[in-house]
């Protein structure tokens, strides 16, 4: 009976510190990131077909690199994540994981990931990665509590998984890369101020300046969700504009964006948490759908 006690009390503490280490990687975003530089990278007009090995290697190198940035984001933060309802039980927030842990494994998950895009693609995809892991873990992390353009910053790296890829599939940086940094770049402007918008009272009394009006949600955040949605519109057809995909899904992506400017718009004539909400979930299922409409066209 011993022996049973002890082997499930070793299951759930196994369990439990893989639920950690997932939240610390913040699971669910690194693999929207990832997806992204797959999809990038399948867009590469240098890559015919799928390669199963390569495109899983691709995935693994930027998740690791991706979850590093994420660990080092709440190592940095774990005392104002204590003070915020909808982060507070996350591992370093509630002290299950020390800080020398949360560093150790941000350590060698970035080293690993690197040297994984490195080794398997090229140099470029690996520094694009290094850099965008050191412009978001220690140049947006701390920027936020300072100024609200750190939205700005921060964009960056959360665009440059679209180079990234494209580089590891192409071995250079074209027009059609930019492309794809610039639709996911602008993307997450209405993207994130929605989230902004609904945690507002958590960001701001943890000392957080996210959104752009120093008042917090405004008239003035809703019309900069609306203005950053409407450059979507042209921005969307720089993919067809330089041939990384066709005329179909220059269609769907036109249509897409068409959404997202009317959910900005219902956002700035309500003004409700719930209308925030609407471009928040609006702005998920845009990225996976423009994405996987490139892809499918050019397939």
């Amino acid at each position: 009976m011993q022996n049973v006690h002890t082997d499930s009390s070793s299951s759930f503490t196994l369990a439990s510190k893989l639920r950690d280490y997932m939240m610390l990687v913040k699971f669910s975003l690194s693999f929207m990131v990832v997806f992204s530089a797959v999809i990038s990278y399948l867009l590469a007009p240098k890559i015919i077909g799928f390669n199963a090995k390569m495109i899983l290697l691709l995935f693994t190198g930027g998740f690791l690199v991706t979850g590093s940035a994420n660990a080092i984001n709440q190592v940095v933060e774990k005392d104002t994540d204590a003070l915020m309802k909808r982060t507070a039980k996350r591992p370093l927030a509630s002290g299950r994981m020390s800080v020398t842990e949360g560093w150790t494994f941000a350590a060698i998950t970035g080293l690993l990931g690197v040297f994984i895009l490195w080794y398997f693609f090229n140099p470029l995809s690996a520094g694009l990665a290094a850099f965008s892991l050191f412009l978001y873990a220690f140049i947006y992390t701390p920027l936020k509590k300072v100024n609200s353009i750190s939205v700005l910053v921060g964009a960056v790296p959360g665009a440059l998984p679209c180079l990234i890829g494209w580089a590891a599939g192409n071995d250079a940086l074209t027009a059609g890369g930019w492309a794809l940094f610039a639709i996911q770049f602008f993307w997450q402007f209405p993207h994130f101020w929605a989230i902004a918008w609904i945690a507002h009272k958590d960001y701001s009394g943890a000392g957080f300046k996210l959104l752009p009006s120093v008042e917090g949600p405004t008239k003035y955040s809703a019309i900069q969700s609306i203005i950053y949605s409407l450059l979507l519109i042209p921005v969307g057809l720089l993919p067809y504009i330089f041939g990384v995909s066709g005329f179909v899904s220059a269609i769907i992506v036109f249509i897409a964006n068409l959404f997202m400017v009317w959910q900005s718009v219902r956002l700035y004539r309500q003004m409700e948490l719930k209308a925030a909400r609407r471009v928040m979930f609006s702005s998920y299922i845009y990225l996976p759908v423009v994405l996987l409409a490139l892809l499918g066209d050019k397939l």
